[in-house]
């Protein structure tokens, strides 16, 4: 496997690369031409290549006989690669795959690649295999594999195309972790799709502005997203868990700010909002009641403060100071929260600051933990 657009030798290559699987026997799509005008690499030129991009270790039956291609491309302002070998050892020679490689944790370690990546068989049979799945491609196929985790692949003559997705834009987009090793059947219809949209943005390059390229690049995430969403969405990852504590940490920062909402946190994170609304609907909440939350439970406690030292502190005041741009809406909310307007007691009763049950008298009643 393999990075993109890193340093490259044997050659003006550009780009990056990639290392596929099995195959079929040569075709009129993997002729002699090679691939539009780019140079050929013979076996050490390759290595060299894969070693320099992105670590990988490749190993062929006959290196005199190996010569590879690479051209670089965009596909929607997203780096992309097209690849093609040819092993000149029919599949299975001798037992063995006439090409294989191999991305160690060492490999990552040295390069470290953090991103996922799409990988389309254009012509031949792939095998891929990473996180124990063993993925077989033919053409049309796509799998999805992350570029921060040891993977493998064997092949012949094939061909692929590969496109690179950055792991942070794509994790924020689709609202969850994909797994490495996954791969769909040319004969889904989102899979179609993809492959098509692919091709096509890359026969069109240099036609479609920066704009038409954003929107293009949120179909090609929802169609990742169709393809490698997980059947029991349930289950939250341990890197969500951090995140969203994360995500809590920054909002009780900011929550007493009229300006901060579900944007500013996902800005301050660093994620998308879409990402941050899905966070916080796995856990049956909203960000935005989550930030009236902490808010609520900060004007209880400074009413509660004002009641105790029996001060005059004007209620408009200690609801700014919670982050409420005018007291009429701060006072509906309240109300809704707890059944009192906030300067409201009745029968030396107050309210108790995050459980919106009435609360004894405010001798008795201790300030919440904000």
């Amino acid at each position: 496997m393999s990075t993109l657009n890193g340093p490259s030798r044997g050659g003006d290559i550009g780009g990056g690369c990639h290392s596929g699987p099995p195959s079929v026997p040569k075709a009129a799509i993997l002729g002699s031409a090679g691939l539009g005008g780019t140079p050929r690499l013979n076996f050490e030129a390759w290595t060299a290549f894969l070693r320099t991009s992105c670590g990988n270790q490749p190993d062929v039956i006959d290196p005199r006989a190996f010569t590879g291609w690479v051209r670089p491309m965009t596909v929607c302002g997203l780096d992309a690669a097209e690849l093609k070998i040819e092993c000149g050892s029919p599949p299975m020679d001798r037992g063995r795959d006439a090409y294989r490689s191999e991305r160690t944790e060492r490999d990552i370690r040295l390069v470290g690649a953090d991103y996922y990546y799409a990988v389309f068989q254009v012509a031949g049979r792939s095998v891929m295999t990473q996180n124990d799945e063993a993925v077989q491609l033919a053409v049309g196929d796509v799998a999805l594999l992350d570029a921060a985790r040891p993977a493998a692949c064997s092949a012949g003559d094939v061909q692929w195309l590969r496109l690179q997705l950055p792991r942070q834009t794509l994790i924020s987009h689709l609202g969850f972790e994909p797994q490495g090793g996954l791969h769909a059947r040319a004969a889904t219809s989102a899979a179609r799709l993809l492959f098509d949209l692919v091709r096509d943005a890359d026969k069109a390059d240099g036609l479609a502005t920066s704009a038409a390229d954003s929107y293009m690049q949120l179909a090609i995430y929802d169609l990742i997203g169709a393809l490698f969403a997980p059947s029991d969405p349930s289950p939250v990852s341990r890197h969500a868990d951090r995140l969203f504590a994360r995500i809590r940490d920054i909002i009780k920062d900011g929550f007493a700010d009229p300006d901060f909402g579900p944007r500013e946190a996902a800005a301050e994170t660093g994620i998308s909002l879409r990402y941050i609304q899905k966070l916080f609907t796995a856990r049956g909440s909203t960000c935005s009641e989550f930030i009236y939350s902490l808010r609520l439970d900060h004007a209880a406690h400074l009413l509660h403060r004002r009641a105790s030292l029996e001060t005059s502190q004007p209620l408009t005041e200690i609801a700014y100071a919670c982050g409420f741009r005018d007291y009429t809406h701060f006072a509906r909310r309240f109300r809704h929260r707890f059944g009192y307007p906030p300067g409201g007691r009745a029968e030396g009763e107050t309210v108790r600051a995050g459980t919106g049950e009435r609360a004894p008298p405010a001798h008795d009643v201790r300030p919440p933990a904000v």
